[in-house]
């Protein structure tokens, strides 16, 4: 008898009375499997067995309790795993973890697959997303109010940290950053605005801004990305493209996908300032010259 064979012939109850389940094994192996390598490798927390394991695990969470959307299965009642990563989004987590007090999750393990994939083992939030609770009718004014201040506090304290250098553009960790914005390859960094709006603009003839800061971004700050509960913030999720980018391309990416909630996008001023002029040639540039990090 073969090993898949003798998998097949031995189902397990998952309760009793409930209908038995196969583990086949080419569910497990699928997880093994590597798709695109990813690039700059950062040192991980965890490897041998956990590494080893990691397979095993998220064919269960599949299988025995549920994905947290397209992020990952739950591993557990307070944890779950999101993958494959991109080292940025790890980079981002950490930096943020340890200069600010952001409510984000905790990131709890690392791993690194045979094919050279990330997942971040981290901790599950139990809480809604901020469109769903804002745009179901599920917060008073008040509420939107004070959630509206909450994330001001926090972008404040990102704009209050020093970049490496007056305008860098890159990740936390000096490297190359990412946005699918600019396109779905890892990009930069530049040590000038200049460079890095030439590099977005190609040749079209848009002025972006003149002179500003490089500034600590989310460079997602959409509300599919902030976690509420109880009309208050409790975590900042999907940091993959955070990094350091110029003062105005948090307001900027806040509209990038803009949906139909007229209330929220007049609050984001009041969260990360109104960068009007340089919204106009973003908007521009979406139409024009849309993912300038693709191949022509």
């Amino acid at each position: 008898m073969t090993v898949t064979e003798q998998t097949k012939t031995n189902s397990t109850s998952l309760s009793p009375g409930a209908s038995s389940f196969t583990p086949h094994l080419d569910n497990i192996y699928k997880y093994w499997i590597p798709s695109t390598p990813i690039a700059s490798p950062m040192p991980l927390k965890l490897h041998g067995l956990g590494t080893l394991l990691l397979p095993l695990r998220l064919w269960l969470g599949d299988e025995l309790l549920w994905s947290v959307g397209p992020r990952g299965p739950r591993v557990g009642r307070r944890t779950f795993i999101k993958g494959p990563c991109e080292p940025t989004e790890l980079a981002a987590m950490e930096f943020v973890a340890t200069h600010t007090s952001i409510p984000i999750p905790k990131v709890i393990n690392t791993y690194r697959l045979y094919g050279g994939e990330l997942y971040i083992e981290m901790e599950y939030i139990p809480a809604m997303d901020l469109e769903e609770a804002w745009s179901g009718g599920l917060l008073t004014e008040e509420q939107k109010e004070g959630i509206v201040k909450e994330l001001a506090g926090y972008v404040g304290q990102m704009r209050k940290l020093d970049p490496p250098e007056r305008e860098f553009v890159g990740s936390v960790d000096q490297k190359s950053c990412l946005d699918y914005r600019v396109g779905f390859f890892a990009f930069g960094p530049f040590r000038e605005h200049e460079k890095f709006h030439d590099f977005l603009r190609r040749n079209l003839a848009i002025e972006h801004s003149t002179a500003s800061f490089g500034r600590l971004t989310h460079a997602d700050l959409c509300m599919r990305n902030i976690l509420v509960k109880d009309g208050k913030v409790r975590a900042i999720i999907d940091w993959e493209f955070g990094g350091w980018y110029p003062e105005y391309w948090e307001y900027t990416k806040a509209h990038y996908g803009q949906f139909n909630i007229p209330d929220w996008y007049e609050r984001l001023g009041s969260i990360m300032g109104k960068y009007d002029d340089e919204l106009t040639a973003e908007r521009i540039l979406w139409k024009r010259c849309d993912l300038p990090g693709e191949p022509i």
